[in-house]
């Protein structure tokens, strides 16, 4: 999870610098293509301080398209923050979009790029490849078909729901409709309903719609409508509220003096609704015990006790299993899951994952050893990463992380099984390199762990916010940022409500700056309690207040020292956003790092809704 968690250098450039003109399409090509292709336009999320936008180019001529440039104009206090899937640069507030590996389009074919803004303005004055984006050489033509209504969901069964929807309008008339089902078109139809079946049950679905013209032209898309199918297996997060999931490490009981205890009297046991038990190891294929004392065997005295009472020598179960059902007895709604793995301990998902039944087999005996099987209500799982590198490299390959949890959720059957993944959302990087989205139908949800970024390891710098919500001007590395991770799991096929945001209850720093704002220079990490560069919350607050905030993470210069850290403020945005995305809830590392009030358990868990 956090411990060791570090963000690789060296990653693909996603979205080249937004400075500078962009030379138009030569005549020639522009004459060749401009009558032959249309361009629309979508706002596809708007989460108050920016949006997410999508431009779709098709193909409407009869030979292929083998480059594109798109040219808009946006309002002065409108922006493209980052992009993917085209090159996007800007002179003043002209925006130029060039295709990169997605210039060759056939006939009847379409791409599509999206992006971050800032703003609230509308696109105008479109072309495409130097002729009018609606399909007219240079003067608007046919207007394209406004939104249909937001589809309706009913008859839900274990595998198909049917969908109905308001019909769109248009000047020359409506061709036919694309459902999309979590982004991605399932049919196309000509009446204003439509029957999905093949689903898998007990699992969520967001549906949109999008109309098409006679002319080929595509208007934006519905609003949403979300569906969770009968039955299954799977467990969705509690009636009437988003999940609210903390990290409680086993060794915080040591030279923290962080006990299960504190979690009630900091006042945030009341306000969650599950907690990751870290970590239980991974070693020869098999799930195995993290730290005995700790977990089973450490004496807790009356004053340290969640229960007042002192432990026993021969009482059956002490240790932190036993405050964890302690805890549960006067918190019944909240449910304990047991993680394994994290930075240290990956290593050994390699080998578990040549056998995934007799590993699963394996996490499910210690899961429910009968000295704590009422203490646990299912398993997590903190690979990092596979078919990726991490403290270690693996090579399982992109299947062997679906093949995993595909066993537990065999074995597990209707319990808790999650996961922590990465959140490098960057080209190229850890999301592509594995199947979520096939291993999601299998999960109750990913824990993306939404924080780590930047810090010192890269000793000299540029100083930058270790959790970066969205991207921002000079930000070290393309698609580091929360938006960027929730936006490429999304895009791969993973419903909204299985992403879990991440929040860091920490900060991390560099010493040997002079400059207050992100982008300065150091001379290496600054001195933290247990660690260099990282360092609590809870000191933080005081010891280096906040100077500013950037990407919607807060920022401290004090002395010589930079810090970046979230507050109760950039958390509550951070829940906003949240909200705003249908994630499913968000979870914090970890517990110890807080106020004594559980000032930040209370920001993350009222800021949900």
């Amino acid at each position: 999870m956090r411990f060791g968690h570090r963000a690789a250098a060296g990653f693909a450039t996603l979205l080249l610098p937004l400075a500078g003109l962009v030379g138009l399409a030569d005549s020639a090509h522009a004459a060749a293509e401009a009558t032959s292709a249309t361009a629309t336009y979508t706002k596809t999320q708007d989460w108050g301080s920016g949006f997410g936008g999508q431009w779709t180019i098709k193909n409407t001529g009869t030979t292929a398209i083998s480059s594109w440039t798109l040219e808009w104009d946006f309002p002065s206090d409108t922006k493209v923050t980052s992009a993917w899937d085209a090159s996007v640069t800007n002179s003043a507030n002209h925006w130029t979009a060039k295709n990169t590996w997605n210039g060759n389009i056939a006939p009847g074919a379409s791409v599509s790029f999206g992006f971050n803004g800032t703003g609230s303005g509308s696109p105008s004055n479109c072309l495409v490849n130097g002729g009018s984006c609606d399909g007219g050489p240079t003067v608007p033509g046919d207007n394209p078909p406004s939104a249909p209504g937001a589809p309706t969901a009913s008859g839900i069964t274990d595998t198909s729901v049917k969908l109905s929807w308001g019909a769109a309008t248009d000047d020359k008339g409506i061709k036919n409709y694309d459902v999309l089902r979590d982004g991605k078109t399932v049919a196309t139809v000509t009446t204003t309903s439509y029957t999905d079946s093949g689903l898998t049950a007990g699992t969520d679905y967001s549906y949109t719609v999008q109309a098409r013209d006679t002319a080929g032209q595509t208007g934006p898309v519905s609003g949403s409508v979300a569906v969770h199918t009968t039955g299954g297996t799977t467990t969705p997060p509690p009636p009437g509220g988003k999940v609210r999931m903390g990290y409680f490490t086993d060794w915080g009981i040591y030279a923290r003096n962080y006990n299960v205890k504190n979690i009630v009297t900091s006042g945030s046991a009341s306000k969650i609704t599950h907690i990751n038990y870290a970590f239980g190891n991974v070693t020869g294929g098999k799930c195995a015990i993290g730290d005995s004392y700790a977990d089973y065997d450490k004496a807790f005295t009356a004053d340290n006790s969640v229960s007042g009472v002192a432990d026993t020598w021969d009482q059956p179960l002490r240790g932190n299993f036993n405050q964890l059902r302690e805890l549960k007895a006067k918190y019944p709604n909240i449910k304990v899951i047991y993680s394994f793995g994290g930075w240290t301990w990956s290593g050994g998902f390699a080998e578990a994952a040549k056998n995934p039944a007799a590993f699963a087999q394996s996490c499910y005996d210690l899961v429910h050893d009968p000295r704590w099987s009422d203490v646990f209500d299912g398993i997590d799982i903190d690979w990092e990463y596979p078919n990726a590198c991490g403290l270690t490299c693996d090579s399982s390959g992109p299947a062997a992380f679906k093949n995993l949890m595909s066993a537990l959720r065999a074995k597990f059957g209707k319990e808790l099984v999650t996961a922590a993944v990465t959140a490098d959302g960057s080209a190229g990087g850890k999301i592509e390199a594995t199947d979520y989205a096939g291993a999601s139908q299998y999960v109750d949800w990913y824990n993306v762990m939404t924080y780590d970024f930047f810090g010192a390891w890269d000793a000299k710098g540029p100083t930058a916010p270790h959790s970066p919500l969205t991207s921002y001007n000079g930000i070290p590395k393309d698609g580091f940022t929360t938006a960027d991770a929730m936006a490429k799991f999304k895009a791969q096929g993973v419903p909204a409500s299985k992403l879990l945001i991440g929040i860091g209850f920490y900060g991390r720093g560099w010493t040997g700056v002079t400059q207050d704002a992100p982008g300065g220079t150091a001379t290496g990490p600054a001195a933290g309690t247990y660690e260099q560069g990282i360092e609590d919350y809870h000191v933080l607050k005081t010891a280096c207040p906040t100077t500013g905030t950037i990407a919607g993470t807060a920022y401290a210069h004090c002395g010589s020292n930079w810090w970046s850290y979230d507050t109760p403020a950039t958390i509550k945005s951070k829940m906003a956003w949240a909200n705003s995305q249908g994630l499913g809830g968000a979870f914090f590392w970890e517990f110890s790092g807080d106020t004594g009030n559980g000032e930040l358990v209370s920001a993350l868990s009222s800021g949900l809704s």
